[in-house]
């Protein structure tokens, strides 16, 4: 039996360590790409050449290696990895301008950003911010935010407590506990338990990269539970972990605030997957300088260089096939005439449920195993969004480079329960949480570029039910019902913000508007608005579903990629970019990216003392 038992474990070893460290495709982040910085541009119209390439026919370059749909960071940064390593790779948008949720749009001389907000593990030689040096050859600067860079803000007007939260490890500890005298022991259990679960996550990745064989023995045996302290604690949910830790309301509000960093309730949230979060801001938030845009404006060129293309307003309709069932191209509509473009490869960033749903012909749609996969996944809530531009500087307005979670009480399973569960009118009436940030604060080029003008941008959660009724309208002309339920959402975030911020008068607001579960689906092709792509509770993280939604599909020749491949937001889709670029280069992306981070750190180290 032992015998027997030691056989297994010592194919097991040999087996990861082959994940690991086995590696037989060319590597992108072979040598430093990092570039001298170039001077930023701030024209609009300068960039727009760049992110704004209207699809056409003669565009397509020949003879192409891939073709990804959808230039979110998971499509655009897998582009980027694909031509580092030589490949042609043409990249197409629906929308027209590239960048998926890191894209920026204006209005009334306003620049707001949609997705990008804060970033956390971005000081130096970290493997994110390695990888991001290198999909921007270094041009890509990042400007950290405020410490305390978030506030916590519970409770009615009349009886409001703020809590600052601080990024290093022992100020975010030794910081609440001045404000949770007699806690302190929850406090402690809370950031071990974060980080020891959070150091758990490589084992995620293990289950989606490693032979299917090798993933559904760990998974089947139980060992992905016991080998792997994410696992371990991701069927937990998050209230049940804090409700164990302290009976302090406040405190447990506090613990769990940044959930909306992710879309769940947390009650229907993982511990494991708040852990990422929580770790992934403990060291500090950055904010990229010039604004989102600069993501995608500093890596098309790279993707072009290599010959390949991103085009915009090129909605994919259908994936291509051959007799054999191979992916071999996309169809794009052009007004009325569908374009074919042919690939040996088609690599999906438009999100499980588009890819399968949408773009598959109905017979390779009801294969058993695509319908597994879509078995086990749900859409995740839809997200609300509303831009507001202002007159006057942020020192005018008492505007700083940090973040307000504000929440209308300290129970807040049951604040989301009542208000998404409500009804309709009286939902939108009373908002009861919110994220307020202003990227102008953040942004250290804003005054240069919009010199005496200011933004905020705020984001709660709808039900898309909420605004069904209306998706078939026309974008900006939805009819008068909707824009009355849409001002009544406005009034009410409104009042939050105009309490919070005393310096911000009705008078000074230049613009405002609202972004709902409608307004997401045109512009990010969400399947019912949601904006962190499939949804992140419980299930999103039980072994089985990991080690069965991977980059490579049922499909041969196509891939997967972003966040509904490992997990949500700019560094969860990155990962999912790493681990499908690792799939068609057959090596570990992962670990070439920690290689180069200590590498360039070691020369850079030797490059002062010179």
């Amino acid at each position: 039996m032992f015998l027997y038992v030691g056989i297994i474990l010592a194919a097991l070893v040999i087996f990861i360590l082959k994940y690991v460290f086995g590696s037989s495709g060319p590597n992108p982040f072979e040598k430093d790409s990092r570039e001298p910085l170039k001077k930023m541009v701030h024209d609009r119209k300068e960039k727009n050449k760049v992110l704004k390439q209207g699809f056409v026919p003669s565009k397509v370059p020949d003879n192409l290696d891939a073709i990804i749909i959808g230039s979110g960071i998971g499509g655009l940064g897998l582009a980027v990895l694909l031509a580092k390593a030589g490949k042609k790779v043409l990249v197409l948008e629906q929308h027209n301008k590239a960048g998926g949720c890191c894209h920026t749009f204006t209005e009334k001389g306003f620049e707001f950003d949609v997705g990008i907000h804060y970033i956390g593990e971005m000081q130096d030689y970290t493997p994110i911010r390695c990888t991001l040096d290198q999909m921007t050859n270094g041009q890509l600067q990042w400007v950290p935010l405020n410490n305390p860079f978030d506030h916590v803000v519970l409770g009615p007007p009349e009886n409001r407590r703020r809590y600052p939260i601080y990024s290093g490890s022992k100020r975010f500890t030794d910081e609440l506990k001045k404000r949770f005298p007699g806690e302190e022991k929850a406090i402690d259990e809370y950031v071990k338990l974060v980080q020891k679960t959070g150091k758990g996550i490589w084992f995620l990745g293990l289950l989606k990269s490693c032979p299917v064989p090798l993933a559904k023995f760990l998974v089947y045996t139980g060992l992905a539970k016991h080998l792997s302290s994410f696992f371990k604690m991701a069927s937990r949910s998050l209230t049940e972990v804090v409700n164990e830790l302290t009976e302090n309301k406040d405190l447990r509000a506090v613990f769990s605030y940044i959930f909306g960093t992710y879309g769940n309730a947390p009650k229907d949230s993982s511990f494991a997957m708040h852990s990422l979060l929580v770790t992934h801001f403990l060291n500090g938030a950055w904010y990229p300088k010039g604004g989102a845009s600069e993501i995608a404006y500093h890596m098309i060129p790279i993707i072009e260089k290599a010959g390949g293309a991103v085009l915009v307003r090129a909605p994919v309709n259908r994936i291509l096939f051959n007799e054999a069932k191979e992916a071999c191209g996309v169809s794009v509509m052009k007004g009325q005439e569908e374009i074919h473009i042919h690939a040996p490869m088609v690599i999906s960033d438009a999100g499980i449920f588009n890819t399968y749903q949408k773009l598959l012909p109905k017979d390779l749609q009801a294969m058993p195993a695509i319908q597994k996969q879509l078995s086990m996944m749900k859409p995740g809530e839809a997200g609300l969004s509303f831009f507001i531009g202002l007159t006057g500087t942020k020192e005018e307005l008492g505007l700083e480079a940090d973040n307000y979670w504000i929440f209308t009480e300290n129970n807040l399973d049951e604040l989301m329960e009542k208000y998404m569960n409500g009804n309709r009118e009286e939902s939108a009436k009373n908002v009861p949480l919110l994220f307020v940030a202003s990227p102008s604060a953040k942004d250290s080029t804003w005054e240069e570029r919009s010199p005496g003008k200011s933004t905020l941008t705020l984001v709660s959660f709808a039900k898309y039910e909420w605004f069904e009724e209306w998706k078939d309208g026309r974008v900006k002309n939805r009819g008068t019902d909707y824009k009355e339920l849409k001002q009544t959402f406005i009034d009410s975030a409104l009042e939050m913000v105009l309490d919070m911020f005393p310096k911000i008068t009705r008078d000074k607001i230049e613009y405002i508007d609202a972004g709902t579960p409608l307004t997401n689906s045109h512009y990010i092709g969400s399947s019912r608005g949601e904006i962190y792509g499939a949804d992140h509770g419980i299930a999103r993280f039980s072994p089985e579903l990991n080690a069965t939604v991977r980059p490579q599909t049922p499909l041969k020749n196509l891939y997967l990629t972003g966040q509904d491949v490992v997990l949500c937001g700019l560094a969860g889709a990155l990962a999912g970019a790493l681990t499908c670029g690792s799939a068609i280069l057959h090596r570990n992306l992962h670990l070439d990216t920690m290689i180069l981070a200590k590498k360039t750190k070691s020369v850079d180290a030797k490059l002062k003392r010179e």
